[in-house]
């Protein structure tokens, strides 16, 4: 299993090779040229490939490769074809003067790999060679499973699933703190209560999906406080989704909903204890109002109320 000793020396080794290897700035490969565009030269002599197919190649935005190989064809060095087989495809390939450029680039960077070389120790350079092709490897095993997995996105409403779910993650969570059996119930019991005034329209309920499952929650009660006031519930995020930013994308829905039916205020509850929940409310404008020691959850804790005003003008 992998120590976090030897993850920092990878990172800090991954990143000097960046750095001697002149992605950082400067001259790349001998050239006034970006990485990015170094490598789609070797691309299109390797492959022949489709405008279309290069974004996938480099691990770059649509847009950003076609500004790049728009200011490759201007200076000479790629041509554009439409292709036989498909008329909406762009065959690209190197003119004359993008060959000498690549030629250069190739004569540059086997000198430089052959000079970093020769100061290895016989039979060293297999080492280097064997090293980062299994790094690479699955480097690359890594990025496919990501964009094979499904989009993280914050759905509304009631799904299939979702007082079982909210609650179960609640239970999970909050056991790391000892609350049991009185607090899951509160939960279940809550959930239920306020899905069932749904159809009123200042109650609203989001969840964050992936694929068919459901891995982090938050409700805007519009009613149970009455007063004008929001109060905002059941607010988690899974372990599996914690730092995509889900639980910012939750909160501002939310919030962006209190805004939007001109709630006077939003009140939530809490206990101490919970940092990084605090940090995010209050980055979202909620403040302390008042905390005491209470056992509504079924075990004493420092109880904690905040309370965000309404937007000025709302």
């Amino acid at each position: 299993m992998e120590t976090e000793a030897m993850i920092d020396d990878l990172r800090a080794a991954s990143r000097r090779l960046v750095r001697e290897l002149g992605f950082m700035g400067g001259d790349f490969a001998g050239t006034k040229l970006s990485p990015s565009a170094v490598h789609a030269l070797i691309e299109i002599e390797r492959e022949g490939v489709a405008a279309r197919d290069l974004a996938s190649l480099l691990r770059l935005e649509k847009s950003s490769v076609s500004r790049m190989l728009r200011k490759l064809v201007q200076a000479g060095y790629v041509a554009e074809a439409i292709a036989d087989e498909d008329g909406r495809a762009k065959r690209l390939s190197l003119t004359a003067k993008g060959m000498e450029q690549l030629a250069e680039i190739h004569a540059f960077a086997r000198e430089q790999v052959s000079s970093a070389l020769s100061r290895l120790e016989p039979g060293q350079d297999r080492v280097v060679l064997d090293g980062l092709s299994l790094y690479a490897a699955a480097l690359a095993h890594q990025q496919r499973r990501e964009r094979q997995a499904p989009a993280i996105e914050i759905v509304s409403g009631y799904q299939t699933g979702l007082i079982a779910r909210i609650t179960e993650m609640h239970a999970h969570y909050y056991a790391n703190y000892g609350l049991g059996r009185t607090f899951e119930m509160l939960v279940s019991g809550g959930l239920a209560d306020f899905t069932a005034r749904l159809d009123n329209p200042r109650n609203e309920i989001w969840s964050v999906r992936k694929g068919p499952h459901i891995y982090g929650s938050i409700a805007i009660d519009g009613e149970d406080l009455g007063d004008d006031i929001a109060h905002l519930r059941w607010f988690i995020v899974d372990d599996q989704v914690r730092g995509t930013g889900a639980g910012r994308k939750l909160l501002s829905a939310a919030l962006d909903f209190v805004d939007a039916h001109g709630f006077k205020e939003t009140q939530l509850w809490t206990f101490s204890g919970l940092a990084a929940a605090r940090h995010l409310y209050e980055a979202h404008g909620f403040v302390l109002a008042e905390e005491w020691i209470g056992s509504q959850w079924g075990k004493e804790v420092t109880e904690q109320r905040f309370v965000r005003p309404a937007k000025d003008g709302a």
